[in-house]
């Protein structure tokens, strides 16, 4: 199954740039970075400031995240994804100050509710069976 804005929360998450949109914890409301680790309630992102990188843990519930998918999923189905919710913060060029490499014009953006996101990765990324996540 190729990775789609409509197909997302069925893949895996590991690596994809990550932002948080909304939160019930308004500290949270802006972190931005590639995803980690993914367990069954949280996501922790890499952040790189100043050179310096650092893994926060965001609980999935009660969090709004916002995916940049890239490469030829974002091209084939730019349609089907959405304006980012922080397009004025998203860097002009495919490389920050730091160097460290970010969604440019080549991403569609998708916005996903966390709850969606509650499951043991494993679990959710299922082919077969009767996962809840399954599409038809």
């Amino acid at each position: 199954m190729a990775l789609t804005p409509e197909t997302l929360p069925r893949h895996e998450l590991n690596g994809l740039p990550v932002r948080v949109v909304e939160s019930t914890d308004d500290s949270r409301v802006g972190i931005a970075g590639r995803v980690v680790i993914e367990t069954t309630k949280t996501l922790s992102i890499e952040i790189r400031d100043d050179g310096e990188s650092r893994v926060v843990t965001v609980p999935k519930s009660g969090s709004t995240f916002e995916f940049a998918i890239t490469d030829d999923a974002a091209d084939s189905a730019k349609g089907s994804g959405t304006a980012s919710k922080l397009a004025d913060t998203q860097p002009a060029s495919s490389a920050d100050s730091d160097g460290t490499e970010s969604a440019g014009e080549g991403a569609a953006y998708v916005t996903v509710d966390g709850s969606r996101l509650l499951s043991r990765p494993a679990r959710r990324t299922e082919t077969n069976g009767d996962s809840p996540w399954q599409l038809d």
